[in-house]
């Protein structure tokens, strides 16, 4: 997941009886912007710095937003795959907007099959583990099947990690918003962990409804063809631990190395 940050640097040059600015507007590395000034026609100038994407969960530190990528971290391409056949015979890694639609990526993110979350891109990464890329930005990565469990049970010590059910994990886990409202559900969001009903895209490339339901991988394999993930739901309380095909659509959250 890339975190991207407004740098702004302030050089004073001093001339004769006026003193100059040149005010630099960066991102990534790139000058965005220079604009020259006069000091003496400034109020102030003030810094915002942008709302912290991370919180921290029992000595664990998670992004509060699902993953948007459309690299691997070392910038290979992440192909997008609308088609649903296309998308169900996958055996790479690969993304798409939920229902195809750009306007649900901005506030969801994206979905991606397992082989994207695992880093694997071509036929010979998916042999060989050792020549796999990574989906999450340096310092970060998919949380294994047990960093999920830690983050549940620390939401409610008698989850077992999404394994039993009932459990309020979900409750605490879910976001404040966006979810489908349900009589008996209260979302409190106590966690932090901000959790979306992003939606899923299933095996066979059709997808399912925003607003009831949000997944998420984890790097752990439960088979050849399938891997764990965890589920909320708009009508449950429950954060649940399940396994399902490599070529489902889920989102990703990614945990801090």
């Amino acid at each position: 997941m890339r975190q991207f940050y407004l740098l702004i640097c302030v050089l004073s040059i001093s001339l004769m009886h006026a003193q100059n600015d040149s005010i630099y507007f960066w991102k990534t590395g790139v000058l965005l912007e220079k604009r020259s000034i006069k000091t003496t026609d400034l109020d102030s100038i003030t810094f915002k710095r942008p709302t912290p994407a991370f919180v921290t969960i029992c000595n664990q530190i998670w992004s509060t937003k699902n993953l948007d990528v459309s690299t691997y971290s070392d910038g290979t391409p992440i192909p997008q795959v609308t088609d649903p056949t296309a998308w169900a015979n996958l055996t790479t890694g690969a993304w798409c907007f939920s229902d195809n639609d750009p306007a649900n990526g901005a506030v969801y993110g994206k979905l991606y099959n397992w082989y994207a979350a695992a880093g694997i891109y071509d036929a010979a990464s998916l042999a060989d583990p050792t020549l796999r890329k990574k989906l999450a930005r340096t310092g970060w990565h998919v949380p294994t099947d047990a960093e999920w469990s830690t983050l549940i049970n620390c939401a409610d010590p008698n989850a077992n990690g999404g394994h039993t059910i009932p459990n309020i994990a979900g409750d605490m886990m879910k976001s404040t918003t966006l979810w489908t409202p349900f009589s008996s559900i209260t979302n409190t969001n106590s966690s932090g962990f901000t959790g979306l009903p992003g939606g899923d895209r299933l095996y066979n490339g059709t997808f399912l409804v925003i607003g009831l339901t949000g997944y998420w991988w984890s790097s752990s394999e439960n088979s050849t063809t399938a891997a764990w993930y965890r589920t909320l739901y708009y009508n449950y309380s429950s954060a649940a631990r399940t396994s399902n095909y490599k070529t489902s659509g889920f989102s990703v959250r990614c945990v801090r190395d």
